[in-house]
């Protein structure tokens, strides 16, 4: 029971890889908080599955600060303190740059980027108690770049930053900061892919097949977990070796 009397929040964890890495938490022993913004119906079969004593969602919308700090206290409220933080919740809106809104801009940033920013803030006061763990999940693309994706990818470009600059300041309250980088990932959004498409990213990855969700949630269970109590300021890329 790797995470065992561990009390975590997770931002954005009613699918994808909030989801798997809300189910990895729960099955190796923490008490888990998770926010979504739209998937209420997704947050309540999860609720219902694991026992309303074990987790709760919270909705929330990551982008605004007054609702961040009612999630973050009614999250502490229910755990009884908080060990971990994952900030999960993420969007995407490709587009050329040349053809790229302004408000398109703004939503991934603020999604992306700001949203952490707030969360990490107002978790850091529980924190600097005990110490902690603050799990950011960045992007191979923040790394690499892609065309048709300079929103996204300074977003996470912006997040490794962010993380290593967390990392600096609070190691001496024993407070741990890192980034999960993952590559093309198993989700929703590769299944709306063309077969050739999909097969041409698959091509392209060292490990010739896509990642799967847990896999990026099993890089966060270590991450959480004391075995890694020495890591603090590292971007972790689960990317099947693309980020050669």
């Amino acid at each position: 029971m790797l995470l065992e009397n561990k009390k975590a929040l997770i931002t954005g964890g009613s699918r994808g890889i909030g989801l798997a890495v809300v189910k990895a938490f729960l099955f190796y022993g923490a008490r888990v908080v998770f926010t979504y913004k739209s998937s209420a119906d997704a947050a309540r079969e999860i609720v219902a599955e694991y026992g309303p004593d074990k987790v709760m969602a919270i909705a929330c919308d990551g982008t605004k600060s007054d609702e961040v700090q009612i999630a973050v206290e009614q999250a502490i409220g229910f755990l009884g303190g908080m060990d971990i933080l994952v900030n999960n919740a993420g969007i995407t809106k490709d587009n050329l740059l040349l053809r790229m809104k302004e408000e398109d801009w703004d939503i991934v940033l603020d999604t992306n980027l700001k949203a952490a920013f707030l969360f990490t803030k107002d978790a850091l006061r529980m924190m600097m108690r005990k110490g902690g763990s603050i799990i950011n999940i960045g992007s191979i693309i923040g790394e690499t770049g892609n065309a048709g994706q300079a929103n996204y990818a300074a977003s996470k470009a912006g997040l490794a930053g962010f993380t290593k600059s967390v990392a600096q300041e609070m190691g001496g309250k024993k407070i741990r900061c890192n980034v999960i980088a993952p590559g093309f990932i198993h989700t929703d959004m590769t299944d709306a892919l063309s077969e050739g498409t999909r097969e041409a990213y698959i091509a392209s990855v060292p490990l010739r097949r896509l990642g799967e969700a847990k896999e990026v949630a099993d890089t966060a269970v270590f991450l959480a977990s004391d075995l890694s109590e020495y890591i603090t300021g590292q971007v972790i890329s689960v990317c099947g070796g693309l980020n050669r």
